[in-house]
């Protein structure tokens, strides 16, 4: 199968479409052709096809491995930090009052949700308005004064 380019002489006023002064008729027959030749590829041939540009194959796979990666710090840190917390404290109360498991489990995670989508919302507009250098320091810093008072009022 070969693969046909736009040559470098090609001019703004010439079509880059080859096919642009064919009937409708013939275009959709060439469609077809096309879409048949695409189905009879094997998945060597295919993979072959995609792995003969190494460069964006190397640049597809870094972008879903930062993806991965995102995702796996994101759900460790949340999944940590709600094990114990008062959250599920409160879910485990009112699943054992209401006897419904799967509703309580429903209205949680529709509520863990919808918290979340707050927070990247509002973490998506702080980025585009405050360096990320900045937005870190100040989280630092708010969690350092809830710290400090917290324990300013286990000691007292």
């Amino acid at each position: 199968m070969k693969l046909y380019s736009v040559p470098q002489s090609l001019s703004a006023s010439d079509s880059v479409n080859p096919n642009s002064d064919l009937a409708p008729q013939v275009q959709l027959q060439k469609l077809k052709e096309t879409s048949e030749i695409c189905a009879a590829l094997t998945p060597e041939q295919a993979e072959l096809s995609v792995s003969a540009n190494p460069d964006i194959c190397q640049e597809e796979k870094k972008l879903k491995s930062k993806h991965w990666a995102i995702f796996a710090s994101t759900f460790a840190t949340i999944f940590l930090a709600e094990i114990g917390d008062k959250t599920q404290l409160a879910i485990l109360l009112m699943t054992a009052e209401s006897r419904n498991p799967w509703i309580v489990f429903a209205g949680a995670g529709s509520a863990l949700i919808a918290t979340s989508l707050l927070g990247v919302l509002l973490g998506r507009w702080l980025a585009s308005r405050i360096a990320p250098k900045t937005l870190e320091r100040a989280a630092g810093v708010i969690l350092l004064a809830i710290s400090a008072v917290l324990l300013w009022e286990v000691l007292s």
